[in-house]
């Protein structure tokens, strides 16, 4: 897998290549990017996929010490690995964390042509949901995400509603999961960047400001959430779809957040559609 060295630490990524299109998929907190995995191979080789494995707490490789991790110095990061890579005209493309809506606000969206938020934190929704607070309070307490993620060894208990059973419908494949946690298992340095993003969470107010300026993007946006969700509110996709001016909105059946892991057939198709199509509703 590739890598970049950007101004907070080195970055891996997947890159398919190919001259069509580009659509980089962003993955959540505890996780890694084969969160696509089901999707990328529905997408390529038409659309060129750069999946980027992002600093909350799937990756190898610790980020440098003091970098800043908030919510918005990841979403400026992924702004500057678009840059690196000089990426333009890109279809950002977001699942489970929200926090690259604030590229927009930030002012730095100049190299996104399209956006697909798919089920995520919005509005004042972060850490989202039960499982992000308990994720909050783990990373409050000295010790607490080591306490938290060691319990997750035990496969039964990512099924509870507190950890990961109100993300998928279905089990993820617990070796994928190993892959994801095992960063956080092995690695001091790698629960310090979770806990720095986790309390880097900025004030409602301005998470509401983040949101209140998807208005003034003006190019197409898909807003494709789970009909079932019990972490991201579904009305929170209705809500993103009419601030967005130029965004369609579909619910997908039969899913819960990680629409890639539920519905990745579907999800593709909707983008497929999207991205090749030029449909913005």
């Amino acid at each position: 897998m590739p890598e970049l060295e950007l101004s907070a630490g080195t970055l891996a990524y997947e890159d398919t290549g190919g001259d069509g299109p580009v659509a980089v998929l962003l993955h959540g907190v505890a996780m890694d990017g084969s969160l696509w995995r089901n999707v990328v191979p529905r997408l390529a080789p038409d659309i060129r996929c750069v999946v980027p494995t992002l600093p909350l707490g799937g990756h190898r490789r610790p980020m440098r010490p003091g970098a800043d991790l908030s919510v918005l110095g990841v979403a400026r990061l992924v702004a500057e690995f678009l840059e690196r890579l000089d990426l333009t005209d890109v279809t950002l493309t977001m699942n489970d964390w929200g926090g690259a809506q604030a590229l927009v606000a930030d002012g730095r969206d100049q190299r996104i042509g399209r956006l697909v938020i798919t089920s995520c934190e919005a509005f004042d929704n972060f850490p989202p949901g039960l499982p992000g607070h308990n994720l909050y309070a783990a990373a409050k307490v000295p010790g607490g995400l080591a306490a938290a993620f060691g319990l997750l060894k035990l496969r039964p208990a990512r099924r509870s509603p507190m950890t990961w059973g109100r993300m998928t419908r279905r089990p993820v494949p617990p070796e994928v999961m190993d892959g994801w946690f095992r960063p956080l298992w092995t690695s001091p340095e790698i629960r310090r960047d979770l806990r720095t993003y986790v309390l880097g969470v900025p004030p409602r107010a301005e998470l509401l400001r983040w949101a209140e300026a998807l208005r003034g993007f003006d190019r197409p946006a898909l807003v494709a959430w789970a009909a079932e969700d019990k972490v991201m509110p579904p009305e929170h996709g209705r809500r993103l779809a009419q601030l967005l001016p130029h965004a369609r909105h579909v619910e997908i059946a039969d899913s819960y957040t990680l629409i890639p892991e539920d519905q990745p057939e579907r999800l593709a198709e909707l983008m497929r559609e999207f991205v090749l199509d030029g449909s913005s509703g």
